[in-house]
């Protein structure tokens, strides 16, 4: 049996006081509207019409299933008004997940999109390590490398180098020349990832470069790193999603122009293309978008990098 269409039947029945006027409404018969009745009463196990040879009037019990029917009609129209209009604009609230570089590239970016979508919020999830999406309830989540997940749908968006980066404070002071072996005696900013910590690889005109690098400051975090090298503290070797803006603002300038380090593949993830809601494909295209356009900024400035100078003995 199908419920809805059977409480429809029995609303209208209700309504009109008569089988054969539903009947005419629904192109059946007057048997097939009386059957559907019957099906309500055994699924029930009650009586819903008091039936006699001139009229139709509702037990007690048909009266308060009609209460409910009614309730759950208006809602099931509403719910159906609802997600219609979802599927033609993009409203509610997608979760996003990030890294602290792609966040912080972000941040800025959002508010012309929301302003575009004004039924759309985008609750931005920033993550220090590798998350699950599922547990954490994210529509999409961007992950440095390979998605840990291989039951996630994944696309990649770019692949963003690392720039050695510092303030212009810092690095005024010092001599003029400019490969990696020039950081020795420089002051950088160590970020805790293991044994490799202190060497950062390059590949530049002679090929793969490794350079030793050492300071005072070390941290876990990114954004730490990023704020440090802001402050003048010292030479921080960070993504270039990180500090697109910091560099183009002339916060930070990007040292060591002929030489590249290792890129980062940078994917973004969701659970199914099935039945992708609009709202989450606004913002999966958003973030694409923005992704692209960004490293075609770092490439037209790749160029400007000044030249590292000696440190002063």
């Amino acid at each position: 049996m199908d419920l809805l269409d059977a409480l429809n039947v029995f609303i209208r029945v209700v309504e009109t006081g008569s089988f054969s006027a539903v009947a005419r409404e629904t192109g059946t018969s007057h048997s097939v509207a009386i059957r559907k009745i019957g099906q309500l009463e055994r699924h029930f196990g009650i009586r819903l019409l008091h039936r006699t040879t001139r009229r139709l009037g509702l037990t007690d019990d048909g009266q308060r299933l009609l209460g409910h029917a009614l309730q759950l009609i208006d809602d099931t129209a509403a719910m159906e008004r609802e997600l219609a209009q979802h599927r033609t604009e993009p409203l509610g609230v997608v979760r996003l997940g990030a890294p602290i570089g792609p966040a912080l590239f972000f941040t800025s970016r959002l508010m012309p999109l929301l302003r575009r979508h004004p039924g759309l919020s985008v609750d931005l999830i920033v993550y220090e390590k590798v998350c699950d999406m599922i547990a954490s309830r994210l529509d999409l989540a961007i992950y440095y490398g390979k998605v840990p997940d291989a039951s996630l749908i994944a696309r990649q968006i770019g692949a963003f180098g690392r720039s050695v980066v510092a303030a212009p404070a810092y690095f005024k002071q010092y001599g003029t020349r400019d490969t990696p072996a020039d950081l020795h005696g420089h002051v950088c900013i160590l970020q805790d990832e293991g044994l490799g910590s202190g060497l950062w690889r390059f590949v530049g005109p002679e090929g793969s470069v490794t350079a030793p690098v050492s300071g005072p400051l070390s941290t876990n975090n990114e954004h730490a790193a990023l704020r440090m090298a802001r402050s003048g503290c010292g030479i921080a070797c960070l993504p270039d999603i990180q500090v697109f803006d910091d560099v183009r603002s002339g916060r930070l300038v990007r040292l060591l122009a002929d030489y590249e380090c290792e890129p980062i593949l940078m994917q973004i993830a969701y659970p199914s293309r099935r039945h992708l809601a609009l709202k989450t494909r606004v913002v999966l295209d958003f973030v694409v978008g923005a992704t692209h356009t960004g490293m075609q900024m770092t490439r037209l400035e790749e160029n400007r990098a000044v030249p590292l100078v000696a440190a002063a003995a």
